[in-house]
């Protein structure tokens, strides 16, 4: 898609990859084709930015459905108003974006807050904090076939499980495997390239695979799956009541930028509170941002899986967009130090919530005031 969002003031790169039957994620993207970032497809607006902070924003993977908050904030003006020059780069998994925005290859990213505490806690001298935690549930899960005949997660004991070596759901594995109780070195895990992910599960290469749901499920039902074919295994459904992905920074970059990191959060939420208002319009700013084979039925799918799963909670009607739960964060952050050996350090070396707008700005749109997604 050529000089998209020509005439607004904000810039936005998508770098994609190429696919052959379905994408994946460790999160993943079933239809995108993407190209490296010198290559990648470039939206520059008309207006003058060189006023503007330019900084880059890992989603954790390609451009997807949820990422709709990102571009609706793009679209409308948000972050320019904030005096920044929003670019989105790609990612290849939320374990792996935690690593790259430490190595200060991108401002800010969306990852996993689990697989967050484990890097710091082998590289204390370069700590990566969480400010917001917009995904209030997680979407990590194990996913079969139900012509496996593997019926419930003690059925994977034995079997080949596939995934990305980034993958962050793999990464847990040893604790979702303590909770259903299967031994963790008790499956071989099968190392593959995110494109291949649910086409090896298909031919029947590996008995089930690790990842989001918002990127298997879609990939699934493109390749002529129904989700009927399907068992999903969710890790909150199965002992873990996980928090999902976070906005992840540098502590020294944060400590350095507090404005940015603030001005960033109040454009990001604003986007939120649109598209859980309109997930239609959202739907479709993430397919004018996208690239000619952007599936735009598949990210409409993987969307309404974050409408239904991951972003309205009960606790998020209290804590408000972007908050957490003291205690529960407390309490899953201690089940998974147990199992990785490490120590679960404080509540607020996790999340940060000083950065946040207060918590009117980020309220949940109340239930008269959100569209279905049509």
């Amino acid at each position: 898609m050529k000089n998209m969002w020509l005439g607004r003031s904000l810039s936005l790169i998508l770098i994609a990859t190429p696919v052959i039957l379905s994408s994946c994620q460790s999160q993943q993207q079933p239809n995108a084709a993407t190209t490296p970032a010198a290559a990648g497809t470039t939206a520059t607006t008309a207006a003058d930015t060189s006023q503007k902070r330019s900084i880059k924003v890992n989603p954790s993977w390609l451009l997807q459905g949820d990422n709709a908050p990102l571009t609706m904030a793009i679209d409308k003006g948000y972050f320019p108003a904030e005096g920044l020059d929003v670019k989105i780069e790609r990612g290849y998994g939320s374990s792996d974006t935690i690593t790259k925005v430490a190595a200060g290859q991108f401002e800010l990213g969306f990852g996993d807050i689990y697989s967050m505490m484990e890097f710091n806690a082998k590289n204390p001298n370069d700590p990566v904090v969480a400010v917001a935690v917009p995904y209030n549930r997680s979407a990590f899960s194990i996913v079969t076939l139900k012509s496996s005949n593997i019926a419930d997660p003690q059925g994977l004991a034995g079997k080949k499980l596939g995934a990305p070596a980034g993958d962050a759901p793999r990464k847990l594995w040893p604790v979702f495997a303590q909770k259903v109780g299967v031994p963790a070195d008790g499956v071989e895990w099968i190392t593959m390239e995110p494109k291949l992910r649910e086409t090896l599960l298909i031919k029947g290469d590996v008995d089930a695979v690790s990842g989001f749901a918002t990127t298997i499920i879609p990939s699934l039902e493109k390749a002529g799956k129904k989700p009927e074919d399907m068992n999903v295994f969710y890790y909150t459904e199965n002992g873990l009541d996980l928090y999902g992905n976070a906005i992840v920074v540098k502590k020294a970059f944060l400590d350095k930028n507090p404005e940015l990191v603030k001005g960033f959060l109040r454009a990001y939420f604003k986007g939120l509170q649109d598209t859980l208002k309109d997930p239609t319009a959202g739907w479709e700013s993430v397919v004018k941002a996208g690239d000619s084979l952007m599936d735009k039925n598949a990210e409409k799918r993987r969307l309404q899986i974050a409408l239904e799963r991951l972003y309205i909670t009960p606790e998020v009607e209290k804590v408000g967009l972007g908050g957490v739960d003291p205690t529960r964060l407390e309490a899953t952050a201690k089940q998974v130090a147990e199992v990785l050996k490490i120590t679960a350090p404080p509540v607020n070396q996790i999340v940060d919530e000083s950065y946040l707008p207060p918590k009117e700005e980020r309220a949940l749109p109340a239930a008269a005031d959100r569209k279905p997604l049509i």
